[in-house]
């Protein structure tokens, strides 16, 4: 499960301390190489960004709570929860390589998987082959551009990898319940 949030809203946690940080100083550089003009110029850029991508955020947090309710808790929890080992993870990772879509569409379902109840180790095999076995990338992109010949040899030689990263996953994080146990 994630980890719960603070009962203080307005306190900000690590990561949006680390990405204010991260504007200030790019802001401060951009200041300092381009002034005024510059800064206004990037501000614009951004915020035309964040309108073209804000109705494909929407969209894909909605199929996430799709998801929720498509699944229900005890589908999930019976078939990709804790203890369930290298069944889940294989379905997981089946999902992931035939999943279509981006970063939109894949960490949305993996946050809803995790809020029905899946492991960390399925959901780590999830996302890892939707990025490196995605078949939709392979037919769509690969095959045409690079050939057929490329496209399967570098699939072939990715196949572990999702079971590999669902492995290490899964013993850190037993690592970590252990080590964090009384």
């Amino acid at each position: 499960m994630p980890a719960p949030r603070s009962s203080n809203p307005r306190r900000l946690d690590g990561m949006s301390l680390f990405f204010l940080g991260l504007f200030l100083a790019c802001g401060g550089l951009l200041y300092h190489q381009t002034g005024l003009a510059g800064l206004w110029q990037g501000l614009e850029k951004g915020l035309l960004l964040l309108i073209s991508v804000t109705p494909i955020v929407l969209m894909a947090l909605l199929l996430a709570g799709y998801a929720q309710v498509l699944l229900p808790r005890s589908w999930v929890e019976s078939h990709l929860g804790r203890g369930r080992g290298w069944r889940a993870i294989g379905l997981a990772n089946l999902a992931g390589a035939l999943m279509p879509g981006g970063p939109f569409a894949a960490f949305p379902i993996v946050l809803a998987l995790r809020q029905s109840g899946a492991a960390l180790a399925p959901c780590v095999g999830f996302l890892t082959a939707w990025s490196v076995l995605g078949l939709h990338r392979m037919i769509v992109w690969e095959i045409p551009w690079l050939g057929w010949r490329f496209a399967l040899l570098r699939w072939v030689i990715s196949l572990p990898l999702p079971w590999l990263a669902a492995y290490a996953i899964a013993r850190l994080d037993r690592r970590g319940k252990t080590e964090s146990a009384p």
